[in-house]
């Protein structure tokens, strides 16, 4: 039954001439609170509400009151409204509830008093548009799903989560109790202290809430298990999450660079790269990804603190206290404290810090990972004998080794892989004290028989389609390749990036100059042939044609190189596309995006165009070797500047009209993004060789004729300009797709040079995918990554060794 306040709403809202959609934009209240007012399924507002719906409606002082006591429960001559609906009282959610826990058990429980409310969460305003809230709801079921995924494959359950636990770290490396817990001057609640902070990994998500601030950082050295941490943090808080709450997210922090980029406009570009939907959707003049941090929607779990570059974390941690941004932070302890020491505290921040694994944890453990056999009357396991003698003879060196190097939870799951995943192997040798006297050498053991193990053949699965002995070659290629890019992040868009731009340059040359050289061949002078008669025909027999493609091949090639060249130096790196071609745009500005397309296509065309009749001028004189060639050529280049500069920028620009947003949980792993813009990428040059050619094939005859009338007759009259679109097609379409999109470095890097060099098996996705599933990779939203840093690290440096012998 519709309330008076919404009987009253729906009649001003109609003499305003606004429909629900116009006053949810104008007042910035959600389209459905509106609709449910009207209708009668919400309840009467809070005041903040209704005094932006009135400020929306521009109500006269009257007319203002009566809404007003319309929503209180009366009418304007103060009698009581006919179906007044009370406000409900708030419900607190699992971010509001007051602080009832400082320090954490292990079973979950907490002991403490309540000092105040729990960490910041968006508040449940009106003034966060529905849309905006819907697309939160889609990032959050897209990253529970993402995280869930990732837990499986790292065998986080698999039969149970390792018994890591966590501690307060050292006082001086945190805030003040008082700002950690936002205790203002003179209050007289009992004071909490960090430093008792304690628990599991099941209880962070726990000691979180109950920290005002919204601020933690969690230390541990490396293999420590803060990445597994940080997924059951993020799907914690994902499990209780209400509307309002923002979508914890995790992030790399690797690739920060603070004095480039505030946090929240690189918060933006990282979920714009992994949740592509976020990146193409249009809100506003933002994109949906800046909206959303920027409201206060997103909770970033930084990971990597340490990944950081040395110069820079000083300026990162300046960065993070010049903010108000809730967040958790993991590091290794060392980097962390250094930049603490040589700066300041995070402010209002918590530390933990990750505790070592203990023999008996691994006793617990280790056992449950292996296959039971038969000894005697009882059953064992390939680990007990090795777990009893560490219990027994905690003080020998092979002992003391062997349990400071699984006291950490990477090398536990490397053993468990080596040992109890992979039937026949005795994890008793790790006890012989001559072969490992270190505890390095075991772990370099461990790391060298990581990936053998991960690509060995095993009973009922399918037989590997790699040579193992290249595997770890292949892989040691990529960690190399990464740390020449600064970056734990393996993108497949960037795998030529670390190849030198002459290198580049000079394959994408030759290989578009010999595509569009065999081309010309076969269709240009073809046709020549059938619309001059003989004298083609003639020379097409003489192998006239063979200089021709020669000609052409050159001309273009070069032409590619240097516009190729000329992206790398002046340009930004090739991003691939965000978006895909239809006919629904959505939200997309079309006179705006047309315009923009336009720019880069005229810019593009007038360059390429400049240098292929320069260069095609060049080549011809060179091979006539007759030297009043030169300037008609010359001429010509101004001619394909002007012919080809407005042809590509309209045909850019109409493909570009057809852009249309994607859904956030379109692209959930890297494989999804690359199919997306070879999709992409193949229909926008479906669209654009054809209108290009076209237009310069329409286009370039009264051009050509209104030139001959002040130069004289050119070398290619407008006769020739359907040959001319043809070339065009062809060359502006390759020469689009192979220097200028993601795709096309892929394909002409990754799927050709790489392989063909072999430093990169041919099938290059497959291998990734494959090394993915192995748990030799993992996924990061649109990226891969090591496993671990330290495997990373572990294959750079055995494949510079080589690389180097």
């Amino acid at each position: 039954m519709t309330s008076e306040f919404g009987a009253q709403l729906r009649r001003r809202r109609r003499e305003a001439g606004l429909t629900q959609d116009q006053l949810a934009e104008r007042s910035g209240v959600g389209v459905r609170t509106i609709r449910g007012f009207e209708t009668g399924e919400r309840a009467a507002p809070r005041m903040a509400t209704v005094r932006l719906l009135a400020e929306a409606l521009e109500l006269s002082p009257a007319e203002r009151d009566a809404l007003v006591s319309a929503a209180v429960g009366t009418t304007a001559s103060g009698e009581p409204s006919p179906d007044p609906t009370p406000e409900p009282e708030p419900q607190p959610g699992p971010r509001s509830e007051a602080v009832e826990s400082v320090a954490i058990s292990s079973d979950g429980s907490g002991v403490g008093t309540a000092v105040g409310a729990g960490p910041h969460s968006a508040p449940e305003s009106p003034r966060f548009p529905e849309s905006l809230l819907d697309a939160a709801e889609q990032l959050a079921q897209e990253a529970r799903s993402r995280w869930q995924r990732e837990e499986e494959q790292r065998q986080v359950h698999d039969p149970f989560p390792l018994p890591v636990r966590w501690r307060s770290a050292r006082d001086d490396v945190a805030d003040h109790d008082e700002n950690v817990y936002n205790l203002g001057l003179g209050q007289d609640e009992p004071m909490p202290r960090a430093r008792e902070l304690s628990g599991s990994l099941a209880d962070v998500g726990a000691a979180y809430r109950a920290l005002p601030s919204g601020r933690l950082v969690v230390l541990g050295r490396a293999g420590s298990g803060k990445t597994v941490l940080t997924l059951r943090f993020a799907l914690g808080l994902l499990k209780g999450r209400q509307r309002t709450d923002p979508v914890p997210v995790i992030v790399g922090l690797g690739s920060w660079n603070p004095a480039d980029v505030s946090l929240r406009d690189w918060l933006a570009g990282q979920l714009e790269r992994d949740y592509p939907g976020l990146a193409a959707t249009s809100y506003g003049s933002t994109s949906l990804a800046a909206a959303l941090v920027e409201a206060g929607l997103v909770l970033p779990v930084l990971d990597g603190f340490d990944e950081i570059a040395d110069g820079l974390r000083q300026s990162a941690l300046r960065e993070l206290n010049g903010t108000m941004v809730p967040f958790l932070l993991t590091s290794r302890p060392a980097e962390y404290v250094a930049a603490v020491d040589a700066l300041d505290v995070l402010t209002s921040a918590a530390v933990i810090e990750l505790c070592d694994l203990t023999v008996s944890d691994l006793a617990r453990y280790l056992p449950r990972t292996a296959r039971k056999t038969r000894s005697g009357t009882r059953s064992t396991t390939v680990w007990d004998s090795v777990l009893a003698e560490l219990a027994d003879n905690p003080d020998s060196r092979a002992c003391a080794n062997l349990a400071t190097v699984l006291a950490n939870p990477l090398m536990v799951g490397l053993a468990r892989a080596v040992y109890s995943d992979q039937p026949g192997r005795d994890p008793g040798e790790l006890l012989d004290g001559r072969r490992f006297p270190t505890a390095d050498a075991l772990e370099s053991h461990l790391f060298d028989n990581f990936v053998p193990t991960a690509y060995q053949d095993r009973p009922g699965s399918a037989r590997s389609r790699w040579d193992v002995r290249r595997v770890p070659y292949w892989l040691g290629y990529l960690a190399r390749h990464l740390d020449r890019l600064g970056t734990r992040d393996l993108a497949w868009w960037q795998l030529g990036d670390t190849i030198g731009k002459s290198m580049r340059m000079l394959v994408v040359g030759v290989l578009t100059g010999t595509i569009i050289g065999l081309v010309q061949w076969l269709g240009y002078t073809l046709l020549r042939a059938v619309l001059r008669g003989g004298d083609a025909a003639f020379d097409i027999m003489f192998g006239l044609a063979l200089l021709d493609m020669l000609h052409v091949g050159l001309a273009s090639g070069l032409a590619f190189a240097l516009v190729h060249g000329l992206v790398l130096v002046f340009g930004t790196a090739l991003e691939p596309a965000r978006s895909r071609i239809g006919f629904r745009r959505g939200e997309v500005n079309v006179p705006r995006t047309f315009a923009a397309r336009f720019r880069i296509g005229l810019l593009g065309g007038v360059v390429f165009g400049l240098l292929s009749g320069l260069i095609w001028g060049a080549v011809s004189w060179l091979l006539s070797g007759e030297p009043d060639m030169w300037i008609p050529n010359l001429i010509n280049g101004v001619v394909f500047a002007i012919v080809f500069g407005p042809s590509a920028g309209l045909a850019y620009g109409i493909v570009g009209m057809f852009q249309t947003s994607l859904d956030i949980r379109s692209i959930s792993r890297p494989g999804d993004l690359l199919g997306l813009n070879r999709m992409t990428v193949l229909t926008q040059l479906g669209m654009f060789a054809p209108l290009f050619g076209l237009i310069v094939g329409l286009g370039s005859a009264p051009v050509v004729d209104l030139l001959q009338h002040v130069f004289g007759r050119m070398l290619f009259g407008p006769s020739d300009a359907l040959l001319w679109g043809g070339v065009g097609m062809v060359g502006g379409g390759l020469g689009y797709v192979l220097c200028m999109t993601a795709w096309g470095q892929w394909v002409v890097f990754a799927r050709f040079w790489l392989p063909l060099t072999g430093r990169l098996p041919w099938a290059v996705a497959a291998f990734l995918d494959d090394a993915y599933r192995r748990g030799v990779l993992r996924q990061a939203g649109a990226v891969y990554q090591f496993r671990h840093a330290r495997l990373h690290d572990h294959l750079a440096r055995v494949f510079e060794e080589r690389d180097n012998a």
